[in-house]
């Protein structure tokens, strides 16, 4: 096919992946691309990790040995002796949920001291938040978007409409009380005319100053802090939440999360200027998955029913299953373009090791007639129309998850990951075959 043609000569393009000073790492995707099973790997070579954007809406699945971790708000170098772990401003905090996180963490015998900063600046997730983003999903009917319904929106919509409470509210108790006071009278009459339960507003502020008890020591102007460690030459590593393709302003909105999920919201969710940035890594599967609602071109569901018999892709967050698809190298590309994607790492490569055929979508056709768009349409009814134009490249039907060097991986199936590599834009530098930290081959 000309596919192969246009690829000829491709291998000496790839070169070993080298952290520099600030890295961004993004989900080229839909989210659930195995970032953090990179970002732990990558860890190792840095000093900062930095959660910039999302809330406990967003899972990282980190596999170590024979321990499993599954982080909501505490970014993954936390699982890495002598790393600092800052949650920026862009975030959104639900209190109790952190304790719990931080708590759970200490008991598994995972430090948590020095080792975690907080931005005072960062939002808080309310009750009434959790209470509103259920209820506005259940109106929504057949057109739900498909929320975790953990209240991620509303906070957001709050912090956009000027009224939310942040971290540096929440650890000065009567501050705090004064304006939970006025958003509990306010939220609680906007529920009670949809149709939902008032908030019970002692409870909420004894539930949030005893989790402020234990947070207020994280709780730092993280901006000055980062700035301060580039002035120390400390290599820092900027951990992404969810998806491009979930992206408030760049995703198939409004099937969308409710931040800026791409390279541009770590700037802003950190304090950290675009030209510090040296390097984004973008990371995809080997296929297509998506969690919730609205349209995945490529879906498929003979793939799909295969993965999840293989106990493959639920969601770390709800438990949810992913709906599965082709790999999708309209998107990927879309997406290298958005974020500035350097390098790519391709994850669950050994998750195709048992089919004889693998497709490629490199092109999309509205209603399967007309030209062929190699862009995706930004209206999300649009895009649910488009069919996939397929490649097919034969597969290599050889279990790959003990394989350790790149050289070591079958033919075809390193072919297979440069082809969507190239597509996508960007220069391969990690491919993992499992989700053990020894399961990542560097090139």
């Amino acid at each position: 096919m000309a596919i192969f043609t246009h690829l000829a000569g491709l291998g000496p393009a790839l070169f070993a992946l080298k952290i520099m000073s600030n890295t961004i790492l993004v989900g080229s995707q839909w989210g659930d691309e195995g970032k953090g099973k990179i970002i732990d790997v990558l860890t190792g070579d840095v000093d900062i990790v930095v959660r910039s954007q999302g809330g406990n809406n967003a899972g990282h699945t980190i596999v170590d040995g024979d321990k499993k971790y599954v982080l909501h708000l505490i970014p993954s170098g936390i699982l890495r002796k002598g790393k600092v772990c800052v949650i920026g401003n862009g975030v959104v905090i639900d209190p109790v949920a952190l304790v719990e996180e931080i708590q759970g963490l200490k008991k598994r015998g995972v430090k948590v001291d020095k080792n975690l900063l907080i931005s005072e600046n960062a939002h808080l997730v309310m009750p009434y938040h959790r209470s509103l983003d259920e209820i506005r999903e259940a109106l929504k009917g057949k057109n739900k978007i498909g929320t975790t319904k953990r209240g991620i929106g509303p906070a957001y919509g709050d912090k956009v409409a000027r009224t939310g409470l942040r971290m540096a509210d929440l650890i000065r108790p009567d501050v705090f009380k004064e304006k939970l006071d006025r958003r509990i009278k306010e939220n609680n009459a906007l529920l009670k005319g949809l149709g939902g339960k008032s908030i019970n507003g002692t409870k909420v502020l004894a539930d949030y100053v005893k989790a402020a008890k234990v947070l207020k020591p994280f709780v730092i102007n993280t901006v000055s802090y980062l700035h301060k460690a580039m002035e120390a030459k400390k290599e820092i590593l900027f951990e992404g939440a969810q998806g491009t393709f979930l992206d408030i302003d760049h995703g198939t909105y409004p099937f969308v999360t409710s931040s800026n999920t791409t390279s541009g919201g770590a700037c802003t969710g950190s304090g950290i200027a675009p030209n510090r940035i040296d390097m984004v890594i973008g990371v995809v599967k080997a296929y297509t998955t998506r969690v919730g609602e609205g349209p995945l071109p490529t879906e498929e569901e003979v793939l799909g029913d295969m993965l999840h018999g293989m106990g493959r892709e639920f969601g770390a967050t709800t438990g949810r299953a992913r709906r599965c698809g082709w790999f999708d190298a309209v998107a990927t590309r879309y997406a290298s373009l958005v974020n500035g994607v350097d390098e790519l790492a391709i994850t669950n490569l050994d998750g195709l090791d048992g089919l004889e055929e693998i497709l490629i979508c490199t092109g999309y056709r509205i209603d399967g007639k007309g030209k062929v768009l190699d862009t995706p349409p930004s209206d999300a009814g649009e895009l649910a129309r488009c069919k996939p134009v397929y490649t097919s490249m034969p597969g290599w039907l050889t279990p790959t998850d003990k394989i350790r060097k790149y050289k070591d991986l079958p033919g075809k199936a390193r072919r297979y990951a440069e082809t969507i590599a190239k597509l996508s834009g960007a220069k391969l530098s990690i491919v993992s075959v499992g989700p053990g930290r020894e399961q990542t081959i560097h090139l």
